[in-house]
């Protein structure tokens, strides 16, 4: 089970900048007991809070970032999860190249910049294959890990609701199928203490 700084720690590193409130529902922890952590990391030079765009919220710092790959490494070896993680890592990259392909031309053609017409039904069915995909990986991973629950839930509703809203597909003001996936990939990186390239 992870310690629950160590879940404070790595919401702050998935999210990128958040609110305390939003680092607590990240894994449906109290926002008081999260807040206490965070000013705990903070002490410590882990994380730090800033505003930006008139809202304020917390971000990780490079030894913040060092530290949360320490102890994630640490809970791998503890749990024998690495070779499940880094196997799940390995057969996620083909999807995540095919999704970022979708989500990528999708987002140009909303900007009118894209090359060539671009279909939401044929997108959709993309992702369809990796929503399929993802529910594989999250129940190989929530086996040895239990921190790994919610990704597939959470792009399968937003798949969903792109009919009624496309915006559902990579918005960056909601959990879009694009945020869940770039989220899902951050936590498999960070993980195994390596980079997006690796």
């Amino acid at each position: 089970m992870t310690a629950p700084d160590l879940l404070t720690l790595h919401a702050v590193r998935l999210l990128g900048y958040a609110a305390a409130d939003r680092v607590a529902a990240r894994f449906g922890r109290p926002v008081s007991d999260t807040e206490r952590e965070l000013a705990d990391l903070a002490a410590r030079g882990w994380v730090g809070y800033g505003s930006f765009g008139g809202d304020g919220g917390w971000a990780l710092t490079e030894s913040g970032k060092a530290e949360g790959e320490r102890r994630l490494a640490a809970e791998l070896d503890e749990a024998a999860a690495r070779s499940v993680v880094d196997r799940v890592h390995r057969a996620f990259l083909p999807y995540n190249r095919t999704v970022g392909e979708l989500c990528t031309a999708w987002q140009l053609a909303t900007l009118g910049m894209a090359d060539q017409e671009v279909d939401l039904e044929s997108t959709v069915t993309g992702l369809g294959a990796a929503a399929q995909a993802l529910a594989g990986f999250e129940r190989d991973l929530v086996a040895v890990l239990e921190r790994f629950g919610g990704y597939h839930r959470r792009f399968a509703t937003a798949l969903f609701r792109i009919d009624d809203d496309p915006a559902w597909l990579a918005g960056t003001d909601r959990d879009s199928c694009h945020r869940v996936w770039f989220e899902f990939h951050e936590d498999l990186i960070a993980s195994l203490g390596i980079d997006r390239t690796g």
